[in-house]
């Protein structure tokens, strides 16, 4: 089989690179990959839900799908993580939850992450717990059974149904920077932020954004949201 030529690979590489702005939905991008697949790219991907957002979008979802996103925003966990998530990785007395399942590492898909022990507040483990129960799953059972895709339209469709203009520039991922833009913005170390979310402190201070852009109403809902994991005043 021939090489392919300096030219071919050249063409091959502008046409992986090339993005070419959507007319209709501003701060979204497509390119074309070298096979010809199409792929999108946001052009804020450091975007989070402000608290009235977030409150809006949790009382906008179906009660049936509300728990998996109170996981997300109350444990900042990737959503492969809280996937994996069982009822034997809470311990009610210490109110805490251990991730188990962590990072994978896209090239190769192994496990790079530790398993992670976190507090959780007394108000979301009683939701949990309560959840768990009626829901009747066992100790040893997975307490989400949804895809990741599952999950991802269910918040692609809430915030378009809400309102939120630059909708596209939502992900699962977002969820997770909310988390920790609202702790960052409570004051908890970020030593102790970057051990929930499973980053280190250059990604962390990278990804990241202000904590002095949110004034006190602003931070009286996050602590509304997050519940009194911290102590939060």
């Amino acid at each position: 089989m021939s090489e392919n030529s300096p030219k071919e690979t050249e063409k091959k590489e502008q046409m992986h690179l090339s993005l070419t702005p959507v007319s209709e939905q501003v701060g979204l991008q497509v390119g074309i990959k070298s096979d010809g697949k199409k792929y999108s790219v946001r052009d804020d991907r450091s975007r989070y839900f402000f608290p009235e957002e977030w409150i809006n979008y949790f009382e906008a979802l179906k009660e049936n799908n509300k728990a998996i996103f109170d996981v997300l925003i109350n444990t900042g966990g990737r959503i492969d993580e809280v996937l994996h998530i069982k009822p034997q990785d809470f311990d009610w007395d210490k109110q805490t939850l251990t991730l188990r399942v962590t990072k994978r590492k896209a090239a190769k898909k192994e496990r790079v992450g530790k398993p992670r022990t976190f507090k959780i507040s007394s108000q979301f483990a009683r939701r949990m717990r309560a959840y768990i129960k009626e829901k009747n799953i066992p100790d040893d059972g997975l307490i989400f059974t949804m895809t990741q895709q599952a999950v991802y339209q269910m918040l692609r469709r809430t915030v378009k149904k809400i309102g939120i203009k630059d909708w596209y520039n939502f992900s699962l991922h977002n969820v997770r920077k909310t988390h920790g833009n609202y702790l960052k913005a409570l004051g908890v170390d970020s030593g102790e932020i970057c051990y929930r979310l499973g980053h280190d402190l250059n990604t962390f201070i990278k990804h990241y954004g202000s904590a002095n852009i949110f004034d006190r109403k602003d931070k009286v809902k996050m602590i509304q949201i997050l519940g009194d994991v911290y102590d939060f005043k």
